[in-house]
């Protein structure tokens, strides 16, 4: 059955509890926390908004980094509600503590489309621990709970799974509904052809996420540096490169599989090695065609050379529906950011259905300015490649069914 959202909640008047993902890159400077990407904050805008305007009084958990169950100001949310308070025009109540008489006498203070924020729910040991009193202490602070925060789904913690024990009614906020929407659904029948582009530095991090997938895309494009643990399994030479050497026969299972299930399974044809991993570095185009043809021995790849872009280019530019999980190269050094810019480019300029499943593909799309031409751009890192492996999160699977 589907999950209840917040859509179909009557909320006048009521506390409504809501899990938000406020865990946001910040700089000091000056002295002052500044915000240097609010994307996570600006995701949950319509969801609290929505409460707002139905005249809840809406009361917000967040976490933020690890301060490892210990309160520590330098992981305050503080800063984080002031900033908010910009976000929504409206001033953010803020509560120096999560629970107890503080929280407690502000959240009675609250009127229908006020907003309070507590602070950082991981400042207790029995957050991460899904303590049942914890949870049930934050619960007693509202009448129902919403969960928005997709980025902190997979984790079963007090304020995304445990608290929906005490509280009657549970739903998704709208954020969450939109991962869901694309991260399921939109993938359960995609538009033919289905390319996945899959990168990042180890096969062990995206072995069930490539099995998963395998059952459902018509072509799968390997990059970044899990490549080479692919190369190795044919025998091709790797030079310096990030290889995986308890992986190597695995890769080749996978590269089995495909041929199996008549999967187009593509690796890079040639790629670009670097002496060193710094800008500036001595940097060439090498083959990857042959055995005799690969990497040169301390040298290391670091990204998709430029027959490679141009055949994951036409792989593109034929997709209906591509999904894309991981960059092909060290694209934080500009020198090694080639193939995941082209990459980003194409999907951009292609008429698809395209989903960027959260971590640095979502660093890097924004970094060359075409996130806005992508369909959609998951906010949570983990959390995407969990339920991309088909796995249910706790954060959901505890919320109540629709009628």
């Amino acid at each position: 059955m589907a999950k209840l959202s917040v859509r179909d909640l009557e909320v006048k008047g009521k506390r409504v509890l809501v899990r938000v993902d406020f865990n946001v890159p910040v700089d000091q400077q000056d002295g002052k926390t500044v915000i240097t990407d609010d994307t996570r904050m600006q995701e949950s805008l319509p969801t609290i908004q929505l409460l707002r305007e139905r005249g809840a009084r809406v009361i917000l958990m967040a976490h933020f980094g690890r301060p490892k169950g210990q309160a520590n100001e330098k992981y305050s949310l503080r800063p984080i509600g002031l900033h908010l308070h910009d976000l929504i025009g409206h001033p953010v109540v803020f509560s120096p503590h999560t629970v107890g008489p503080d929280a407690d006498a502000i959240v009675k203070s609250l009127h229908e489309g006020d907003v309070a924020l507590l602070e950082n729910v991981r400042f207790n040991a029995g957050e991460e621990a899904n303590d049942p009193d914890f949870a049930r202490s934050l619960a007693a602070l509202g009448d129902i709970y919403v969960n928005d925060a997709f980025g902190a789904a997979h984790r079963a913690h007090a304020s995304t799974a445990g608290i929906t024990q005490f509280v009657e009614q549970s739903a998704m906020g709208l954020l969450m509904e939109k991962e869901l929407k694309y991260l399921i659904d939109e993938l359960k029948e995609p538009k033919r052809p289905f390319v996945v582009i899959l990168g990042g530095a180890k096969v062990s991090s995206k072995i069930t996420v490539i099995k998963s997938l395998m059952e459902k895309a018509d072509t799968l494009l390997i990059g970044g540096a899990m490549a080479y643990t692919f190369f190795k399994a044919q025998g091709i030479e790797t030079g310096d490169s990030l290889v995986e050497p308890d992986k190597v026969e695995l890769a080749a299972e996978i590269m089995e599989m495909a041929k199996a299930k008549g999967v187009k399974f593509v690796l890079p044809v040639d790629t670009l090695e670097a002496r060193e991993i710094k800008p500036g570095a001595e940097t060439r185009n090498t083959p990857l065609l042959t055995k005799e043809r690969g990497l040169t021995p301390g040298w290391e790849g670091v990204d998709i050379g430029t027959g490679t872009i141009k055949l994951y280019e036409d792989e593109i530019g034929s997709a209906g529906t591509v999904l894309w999980n991981g960059p092909t190269g060290i694209f934080e050094i500009a020198d090694f950011s080639a193939g995941t810019k082209a990459v980003a480019k194409k999907i951009a300029e292609t008429d698809c259905v395209s989903i960027v499943g959260g971590g640095d593909s979502v660093t890097a799309v924004k970094q060359f300015g075409y996130a806005d031409q992508m369909t959609f751009i998951s906010t949570g890192g983990g959390a995407s490649l969990e339920l991309l492996e088909g796995k249910e999160l706790p954060g959901v699977a505890q919320l109540s069914e629709k009628e």
